[in-house]
């Protein structure tokens, strides 16, 4: 794990807090409230959601922290599974103002190849810029690149492939053929999508077309076996604490300083991982003298709940301490 994650994030914070000097607040709003619109949608596209400087400055001030922290959740999931493997290289499909390279770079330590592939020359541009403010040599060294992301989609063979809150603005032909692309040209690739129901499906049907083209789940499922959630009645997401900056709090009306997002995801690999025995599917409850814990286990298992109490001793702290998404027990516990 990149011991720079926190100073990581703060650059990044940092550097988008004068992004919108210059431009008046309620353009910005009025940008954001369309880019919500489009990434709550579920009519897909075959045309960039990012129009122009505007659109890509508010895009990035409003959508770019909280992209980067659900990726370094997912992330985490990965180096988890795989603790002595770093990626040497590195394609960020569709990365927009590059949010999952930050997020790479604040898991693993350099030296690593980066290519930022996107159809929208201004998320580009901007990337670009927020990237060269960086103190990483990787990412100041970053190749962005204007691709269409669709059928025709051809990528650099690279050690990690990443398609984050990408696969939604698709057709079903043109994700059927990214998610193809990205499992041809990755040693390990990473998917991740709103943790909304529609969200996890498409996770869920990308899930399948990973194992199918011969990639092994990392996580965050313990198998590759056929996911236990009944479509319909549930779906699995998970959530990573995001700081609330002044945009915001403007366009949502709120006044807490942070705000939770909510995200679905895969990892899957073509070398040996390790995945997590069982992982906690939703916040875990505190009650008084026990802890329940919803889990997703072993493919004979399923979906479980563990009470864990006092009587279970170190566990039993350790459960109060357990993160949504956590793999169950902790590695700590195994050991």
């Amino acid at each position: 794990m990149n011991a720079s994650a926190p100073t990581t994030a703060d650059t990044l914070r940092s550097t988008l807090g004068g992004l919108l000097d210059g431009l008046p607040p309620k353009q910005a709003a009025a940008a954001v409230e369309r880019l919500i619109a489009s990434y709550r949608g579920q009519t897909p596209t075959d045309a960039p959601v990012l129009r122009d400087r505007s659109d890509v400055a508010a895009y990035a001030a409003y959508r770019m922290p909280a992209t980067f922290e659900a990726v370094r959740a997912a992330l985490d999931g990965l180096a988890e599974a795989a603790p002595r493997w770093a990626p040497g290289s590195h394609v960020d499909v569709g990365g927009g103002t590059g949010a999952a390279t930050w997020a790479v770079d604040a898991t693993w330590e350099g030296p690593r190849e980066t290519t930022v592939l996107d159809w929208a020359e201004p998320a580009l541009a901007l990337g670009r810029e927020l990237a060269a403010a960086s103190p990483s040599e990787v990412l100041r060294g970053a190749a962005w690149r204007r691709a269409v992301i669709g059928s025709g989609l051809t990528l650099p063979e690279a050690d990690l492939v990443t398609v984050s809150y990408v696969l939604g603005e698709l057709t079903p032909q043109a994700r059927t053929a990214v998610v193809a692309e990205a499992a041809r040209a990755g040693q390990a690739v990473v998917l991740i999508e709103p943790g909304t129901p529609e969200g996890y499906l498409r996770i869920r049907e990308a899930r399948d077309q990973l194992i199918a083209a011969g990639l092994r789940v990392a996580a965050p499922c313990p198998h590759d076996g056929t996911c236990p959630i009944e479509v319909g009645q549930d779906w699995c997401h998970f959530s990573a604490r995001v700081s609330r900056s002044s945009l915001h709090r403007q366009v949502k009306g709120g006044s807490l300083p942070y705000e939770d997002e909510k995200f679905s995801y895969v990892a899957a690999t073509r070398f040996p991982a390790e995945p997590a025995a069982s992982r906690i599917t939703r916040r875990p409850q505190i009650r008084k003298g026990l802890v329940l814990l919803e889990l997703c286990g072993p493919r004979e298992e399923g979906l479980t709940r563990a009470t864990v109490t006092k009587r279970h001793g170190g566990l039993y702290k350790e459960a109060r301490d357990a993160d949504w998404g956590r793999a169950w027990p902790p590695p700590a516990s195994e050991r």
